[in-house]
């Protein structure tokens, strides 16, 4: 809601990188805020690229497995989830088939997100993996992608950059996301009523009046998803405890066997016996927890006297991720063990961890954690572009003439990581439509044209002038998201009309959201050429800014 007037409150407020008033404080709340303001700018402009991708690639990864979906279009449909008992049956004997000297299995069942069996293996000192059919048990094939999965690992991961490197720069800038928050919670001196300002059309105070917003409106998400990102990756951020414990070792077995259901198998016995009734131990499961309640199981040394079966609870029916789960001797079917329960600490962990990944949202909650996490990415988008615009404002002000370099990159590096990561988003889609089937590492090669759009959008944006940098590259997520739904018509036979013929929503879904960007980029995109025109007819003021 827009709130007339200006005046020296319009420039306060906080927000991510906003500006201290003064009415009414004592000297130490001013010079707290103070401190906190200066604080936050610079936490927030420091990290704010990477915080930026963290955000945006972390909200499409709540939707990982239906973008999965949509990048195997070979795979048909599941028009309900298949009977948990029959589908185990079929992939063991799947697996019998295609692996039948492992060590180990791990089949993660089919559910009405992911249309397939996906199966894995490990033998000697190797791995595989295959998508069988829930149905029938056989091989699905479809073109090689790592779909969805590969934002939800670079949000926390990156890329190219060795694992452990990667996910502390992730775990650093996540600490100063977390004091950003804190900071300008501090600053916030208004922070109710901004929650409903918004005043368009006024430069750098429109800014700060959407970046308050943005912040104040999901608040308590923002805070949530930010500290419990810590806590996902606890033990590799503060390893000294367990590694100062007695018998480290122990206790690091003992920490993973409460972390995961998924362990390394034991040694086998080496005496031959076939599996007893899988199916039976699914439907003991289910009994317990539910129709829908089992997800995955382990088979440890099949075919072997000594085989265990863990069958594992479903975390779609619970809020903590810390593994639930029934162990039955393989040979004999007798059940041996029965986890239901976690340590305080463990479980507490395991709840913070599922509240992060969203894993027992429905289809609603996911959708507010969708949204709420693009606010997150529009926060510290307008963060960033608010400190440039300010900066550009005072150099005009104080008639500064040229301004510095390092507002430049600011401003081109903005440029790139808020318009171009939606285009190189939309580039990863294209690649998996375009490239050939047959092509040897097709999965890399689609991350491969993910980060080169990526680098050519930097390059673009540091030789077209700003404005119109900001106008071509939004401009181009537009035309890229909706001209993906208009090839899939034209080139094959799964696409938007036929998956609403076929109550497919799963795809359909897909391609409706990417018709929705489309809008949103294209809106985006005509409002800062219209803007761009408007600076352009009053020489006096210029910017770099994309609304400055």
């Amino acid at each position: 809601m827009a709130r007339p007037g200006g005046g020296r409150g319009a420039a306060a407020g906080g927000g991510m990188l906003g500006v201290v008033g003064s009415g009414g404080m004592t000297a130490t709340a001013k010079s707290l805020r103070q401190a906190m303001a200066g604080l936050h700018t610079w936490t927030g402009l420091l990290f704010g690229w990477l915080l930026y991708a963290m955000f945006l690639t972390g909200a499409v990864s709540y939707f990982r497995e239906e973008i999965s979906q949509w990048m195997r279009p070979e795979v048909p449909a599941l028009r309900q989830a298949p009977d948990a008992a029959a589908s185990t049956a079929s992939a063991i004997a799947g697996l019998q088939r295609l692996a039948p000297g492992a060590s180990q299995w791990v089949i993660d069942l089919a559910d009405e997100r992911r249309n397939f069996i996906a199966a894995s293996w490990r033998i000697g000192g190797g791995h595989g993996r295959a998508m069988l059919d829930p149905l029938t048990g056989k091989a699905v094939l479809a073109r090689e992608t790592t779909g969805g999965e590969f934002f939800y690992y670079f949000h926390f991961s990156l890329h190219y950059l060795p694992r452990a490197p990667a996910r502390w720069l992730v775990g650093l800038a996540t600490m100063f996301m977390l004091v950003a928050i804190i900071s300008g919670v501090i600053t916030h001196k208004k922070i109710f009523t901004n929650f409903f300002t918004f005043r368009p059309g006024k430069g750098a105070r429109s800014w700060l009046d959407g970046h308050n917003m943005l912040s104040v409106w999901v608040l308590p998400f923002h805070l949530l998803i930010t500290y419990t990102g810590l806590i996902t990756l606890m033990t590799l951020y503060m390893p000294w405890g367990i590694d100062s414990a007695p018998g480290a070792a122990q206790v690091r077995q003992s920490l993973r066997a409460e972390m995961t259901a998924l362990m390394p198998p034991g040694a086998p016995s080496g005496r031959a016996a076939p599996l007893a009734d899988v199916g039976a131990m699914v439907n003991e499961a289910e009994r317990r927890w539910g129709s829908g309640g089992v997800s995955r199981l382990i088979v440890d040394h099949p075919g072997d006297a000594a085989s265990r079966v863990r069958v594992v609870r479903s975390d779609a029916t619970r809020v903590s991720v810390s593994p639930r789960y029934l162990a039955f001797d393989g040979a004999e079917g007798a059940l041996l063990e029965r986890k239901d329960h976690s340590e305080p600490a463990a479980e507490t962990r395991g709840v913070l961890y599922g509240l992060h990944l969203g894993r027992f949202a429905g289809v609603v909650l996911r959708w507010m954690y969708f949204l709420a996490s693009l606010a997150g990415a529009g926060m510290v988008a307008t963060g960033l572009v608010l400190w440039a615009v300010k900066r550009r404002a005072r150099r005009r002000h104080l008639d500064a003439g040229q301004p510095p370099v390092g507002l430049r990159l600011v401003e081109r590096l903005n440029i790139a990581a808020i318009a171009g990561l939606p285009v190189a988003m939309a580039a990863f889609f294209w690649g998996n439509r375009l490239l050939p089937a047959g092509i040897a590492g097709r999965p890399d090669w689609e991350i491969h044209l993910f980060f080169a759009a990526w680098l050519l959008m930097l390059f673009h944006a540091s030789v077209r002038p700003a404005r119109r940098a900001w106008t071509e590259q939004f401009g181009a997520a537009a035309v890229l998201c909706a001209t993906l739904p208009l090839w899939n018509l034209l080139a094959g036979k799964r696409h938007l009309l036929a998956a609403i013929r076929e109550a497919d929503w799963v795809f359909a879904g897909f391609e409706l959201a990417l018709l929705a960007a489309a809008a949103m980029f294209a809106a985006i995109s005509m409002k800062t050429a219209r803007v761009g025109q408007e600076l352009e007819a009053k020489p006096r003021v210029t910017s770099g800014g994309i609304l400055g």
